[in-house]
Formats: structure tokens, sequence, C-alpha cells
């Protein structure tokens, strides 16, 4: 049983689970889908192609699956998903995919705070906050665990790495490897991310390893190529040695510099 006001607009094929929640002057469209216990407010817009999870909350003025600002859009059938236990606040725009993915992703228990946006084909991981007015442009990828602070603005295919943590106003047109804090003007590495990874249960041995690696790569003269044989014949093949290595070999656009200070 869902509570529908009558001052809502809901498509009669849209697919709505128990106990949703839709407030008046909200707007749900065909071809949606809206998990159990979701709460829509006043104002939102759920448009074709929207796929939400249960036990969200989408703010008022939020824009769920808006078409693409890409000119090579052509209407096709596209969605925007939004996972479990996730919050959109007041004027978020999440745009549903293009050809190129055919959707854009945000993962469970994640964060997109008022103003900010979400373009075609991004791909966000769980447990991740989008803080205020920030911008991810097509196709960006955000790994679980990532924080961007208000303002930040992201170039088209840029990467972010997991457990990230991304200055407020910083503009992004490199990846950022994971574990790590960018920030400063050109961005650049400005240290691992201690504190983050303290919260959700690093050891201190686990994170001075780390530390470790991200010494050979900005600290030790080599070029990235050259650090990364380097860690891989020096360093244990745990996980995060991986995660690392594995994400800088990956990169098309290059990782971000160090700190030239």
């Amino acid at each position: 049983m869902s509570n529908i006001s009558d001052k809502a607009y809901v498509h009669p094929n849209a697919t709505l689970g128990n106990n949703v929640t839709v407030e008046p002057f909200a707007f749900v469209d065909d071809n949606t889908v809206i998990g159990d216990n979701t709460l829509i407010m006043s104002g939102a817009v759920v448009r074709s192609g929207a796929r939400i999870g249960s036990n969200c909350r989408i703010f008022s003025g939020a824009v769920i699956a808006g078409i693409p600002q890409d000119l090579k859009f052509k209407g096709e059938e596209t969605y925007a998903v939004i996972g479990d236990n996730t919050t959109v606040r007041e004027c978020v725009t999440v745009n549903r995919g293009t050809a190129s993915k055919g959707e854009t992703v945000v993962g469970a228990n994640c964060l997109l705070m008022a103003y900010s946006h979400i373009a075609h084909d991004c791909i966000l991981k769980d447990s991740i906050i989008i803080g205020n007015a920030t911008q991810l442009a097509g196709e960006v990828e955000v790994e679980h665990h990532a924080i961007v602070s208000g303002g930040t603005l992201a170039h088209q295919f840029t990467r972010i790495g997991a457990h990230v943590m991304v200055q407020g106003g910083t503009r992004l047109g490199k990846d950022i490897p994971p574990f790590i804090i960018a920030g400063r003007e050109p961005v650049c590495y400005s240290g691992v991310n201690i504190i983050g990874l303290r919260r959700h249960g690093f050891s201190n041995e686990k994170i001075n390893e780390i530390q470790e690696i991200y010494r050979v790569i900005y600290q030790s003269g080599y070029n990235f190529s050259d650090a990364v044989a380097k860690i891989e014949d020096s360093f244990e093949k745990t996980a995060e040695t991986e995660l690392i290595v594995n994400f800088v070999k990956a990169s098309s656009r290059g990782i971000i510099r160090g700190y030239l200070g």
C-alpha cells in the first residue's frame, strides 16, 4: 500500500513498491520503478527510465532520469539507476545514460547533496558522498566510499578511486588513485586519507603500507610507470597494493601529480 497525494501525478504504468510516499506536486513518469519505502518529496520529478531502489529519499526539486545533455543522444531507451538507501537532496539532477553505456548508476547508501549534477553514463559505486553544487561530467566513475566535496568540477571520463577525499572547489582533469586526498590548485596529491581510512576500519599497519606505496609514486623521483614497476617488485601483493597498481595502469587520462610546492 502506497501513500500517493491526489495532488501528485503518477503515471498509471509506473511501478511502485510497498509503502512508497509521493507528496503533493511531485511528478512520476511512465517507465519508472520506485522501490519499497521510498519517499518522493513535493516538487521532485522522476522521469522515464528512472529505477529507484528501496528506502530512498528524493527531495524537492530533484530530477531523476532527465534526458542527457549530450548531442549524440537520439532518444534511445536508457536508464538512471539509484541504489537502495540513497538520499538525493534538493535540486540534484541525475541524467539517464546514452548509447555509450545505456545507464547512469548511483550506488546504494549514497548522499547526493543539493544542486549537484550527475551527468549521463556516470558510474558511482556504494557509500559515496557528493557535495553541494559538485558537477560530474559524462562518464565519470567514482569508486566506493569516496567523498567529493562541494563545488568540485570533474571533467568527462575522469576516475576517482575508492576512499578518496577531494577538497571542495577542486577542478579535476586527471584521475585520482585510491586512498588519497586530492586538493590545492592545480589539483595534486595531498597525502593519504588517514582519517577516512581509520573511520572505515583500516589498521595503522595497513595505512602505513599505503603511505609507503604513495611515497614511491610521488616522492621517489620515479616516473609513474617506473614507480608501478618498483611497487610490483618490492611490495607484498595485498588487496590495497593491487588496487592502487591496477588503477594507475588503467588510467587513460593519467593520474594527478604530486605537490610541487
